[in-house]
């Protein structure tokens, strides 16, 4: 699937004895076990919005690449001020310097010129004064003294100098990045191939809408959509494996499909120990599971497999825990497996607007929002089955391993969903 290389066999491997793995062990053993799996390739500047660079950008050219005026005004010498006068008289070149449109010839010292913003300075010219500033009358430009040498003006380079390194490699290119490497006179770049990442919901319970009526123990599958939209959002290729049933065979034939298909896949349901839990059953009976319990709320199991080189994260069913893990854990994760490295979620400290006595022993992840005068208040109920707290919230709140006890006012830690890349 890829020309990077495959990742090793044992990089979802924990420490011998974990039993209940704490968030941040858990993170530290994703970034030290994966590295990136897509190859790379050259794209034209205006197809790489979105793209992963594979390699840094490099100024061609330098930005800007002559020094020009930064002001509409009159541009001179420094040097030829008269020396300790209160107000300065230059007599005028006649023509004038604009963008587009430089003045040919040198202005002699003791001279000024017109000059206009963006305009190359002519030779003889370091520094401009403000036509705000300037009485112009009878051929000359009359103003107070007290002007800096190179006021304003521009250096050739300021921004970025020819053969400096404007963007590095990993970067994730946005419209900005785009006006920059434009700039520079880069018009295309190697990015990484986009990640493909497979989607995988499983469950008898579970009904597409719009594929019929429902039995009445079934539910809609919100899982799927949810995740192949993430993944759009996060700049990555979806596949859709659609649903299988809860039989081993079925299961066993998606996730061999997603191998074939896809650099990742993410399952959701089917990742914890039970009878109907047929996503564990499938990786361990290929002998690649690892099931990581992680001391979260919500989520807790997580199936992690490394089939043929092809990454398996197996996220909880239920759609809370699924979203929560899938932020926390697959994000980063997959931002990895692309090329983009690590990404830390945003995390700003606001004054709770709630109370809540909390548990040692397990992170917990509430659906949050900030409130108008600066605080930030969680959605009235904790319960994972909740999906329209998701589309209230507009982020989480992150509450730490220890015993907490949260009272309105107490600084808590708030991750902005923007954070994540949505």
């Amino acid at each position: 699937m890829s020309d990077a290389p495959e990742l090793r066999n044992d990089c979802f491997a924990l420490p011998p004895g974990v039993h209940w793995t704490p968030v941040e062990t858990a993170l530290s053993a994703l970034r030290a076990g994966l590295a990136p799996v897509v190859g790379a390739e050259v794209v034209p500047l205006g197809e790489a919005v979105g793209r992963i660079l594979a390699a840094p950008v490099i100024a061609l050219r330098a930005n800007p690449p002559y020094a020009n005026a930064a002001v509409d005004g009159y541009g001179f010498a420094f040097d030829g001020l008269p020396a300790e006068a209160e107000a300065v008289t230059l007599p005028l070149v006649e023509g004038r310097a604009a963008a587009g449109a430089p003045w040919p010839h040198a202005v002699p010292r003791g001279h000024a010129i017109r000059i206009l913003t963006g305009a190359m300075l002519p030779d003889g010219v370091d520094t401009i004064v403000l036509q705000e500033d300037v009485t112009a009358e009878h051929g000359s430009v009359r103003f107070r003294a007290g002007l800096k040498p190179r006021a304003n003006t521009r250096r050739a380079g300021e921004d970025v100098a020819a053969g400096a390194l404007a963007l590095p490699e990993g970067h994730r290119m946005r419209p900005q990045d785009l006006a920059l490497a434009a700039a520079l006179g880069v018009d295309r770049l190697s990015v990484h191939r986009r990640l493909r990442v497979a989607v995988l919901s499983t469950g008898d319970e579970l009904a597409t809408p719009g594929e019929g009526t429902p039995e009445p123990h079934q539910m809609y599958d919100a899982n799927r959509p949810m995740l192949i939209a993430l993944i759009r959002q996060w700049g990555m290729e979806p596949v859709d494996l659609g649903r299988a049933p809860d039989k081993a065979s079925a299961v066993r034939a998606r996730l061999e499909q997603g191998i074939a298909r896809a650099d990742a896949v993410l399952t959701t349901g089917g990742a914890s120990a039970g009878d109907e839990d047929h996503v564990s059953a499938v990786l361990r009976a290929a002998g690649v599971l690892e099931t990581w319990r992680i001391a979260v709320k919500p989520g807790r199991p997580l199936a992690l497999a490394n089939w043929n080189g092809t990454p398996v994260f197996g996220l909880p069913g239920n759609p809370v825990a699924a979203f929560v893990c899938a932020l926390i854990f697959a994000r980063p994760a997959l931002s990895v497996l692309s090329g983009a490295g690590w990404k830390q979620p945003l995390a700003v400290t606001l004054p709770a607007a709630f109370s809540k006595r909390k548990k040692r022993g397990r992170r917990e992840y509430l659906r949050a929002r900030p409130t108008p005068d600066g605080a930030v208040e969680v959605f009235a109920s904790e319960g994972s089955g909740r999906i329209s707290g998701l589309s209230w919230a507009e982020g989480l709140v992150e509450l730490p391993d220890e015993a907490a006890e949260i009272v309105p006012g107490t600084p808590v830690r708030y991750l902005p969903f923007a954070g994540f890349g949505l």
